[in-house]
């Protein structure tokens, strides 16, 4: 009886003399592999966002824009009217304005004059200076506007035209194969988000003289956003 005590003994220790150590390799395996899997989920994050400035709220209004309002498709352009354009930010026009901040120095504003959609020679050197430097983003958010001079009505229409102004000035400068996957237009008429006097320091096709609030709303915001959507 003693002998086989001791036999059960013996075979105990041999057991827990492989298994712990075994047991303690396999949980240190799982705190590496815990460890690497929060590692690569860091650089994947990383890599998604691709630029500093893509929040997830800008990521939401590009994905918005160039799904239901900006893609240009079948030769002719779409994009959102100012009724509609509230429900694509669906948040404030201040809110939605200061999405574009970080976009400082990539972003241009072009001018027109009151009550036209005409590119003058500084609007055209800009957009065009604007449009070549993608640096390999994937987007170009067109945003148009229009000061309050004039009905509601009017200045819809008058923002949808500057919008289109740019449009096809890029088409008709560039030899853009993707350009119709790479557009998204907004038309802001009167009615939302109109720029403040703060956007008089971003880059605008016309310098000289003074800036007005009524200046930065006669005009097209333009970006190229590098977000992955």
């Amino acid at each position: 009886m003693r002998l086989d005590k001791l036999h059960f003994l013996l075979a105990l220790g041999t057991l827990l003399a492989v298994a712990l150590p075994a047991t303690v390799w396999t949980r240190a395996s799982a705190t590496r592999l815990t460890e690497s899997l929060s590692k690569a989920s860091d650089v994947a994050t990383a890599s998604a966002a691709n630029e500093g400035y893509c929040s997830g709220n800008l990521k939401q209004i590009l994905r918005r824009v160039l799904t239901s309002c900006g893609l240009i498709q079948g030769g002719g352009s779409r994009g959102c009217q100012p009724l509609q354009a509230r429900q694509v930010a669906a948040m404030s026009g201040g809110d939605f304005n200061s999405l574009f901040a970080p976009l400082a120095e990539r972003a241009a504003i072009i001018q027109f004059d009151l009550d036209k959609a005409d590119l003058d020679p500084p609007a055209m050197e800009l957009l065009e200076k604007t449009f070549a430097d993608q640096r390999g983003a994937s987007f170009f958010l067109v945003v148009s506007r229009a000061s309050p001079e004039g009905s509601v009505e009017h200045n819809r229409e008058l923002s949808h035209h500057r919008g289109d102004a740019v449009l096809e000035h890029i088409k008709g400068k560039f030899n853009d194969p993707e350009l119709e996957q790479e557009v998204g237009l907004l038309w802001l008429g009167e009615e939302f988000a109109q720029l403040d006097q703060d956007f008089c320091k971003w880059r605008r096709s016309r310098t000289e003289g003074a800036c007005t609030t009524a200046d930065l709303n006669r005009s097209a915001f333009i970006a190229w956003i590098d977000c992955r959507l």
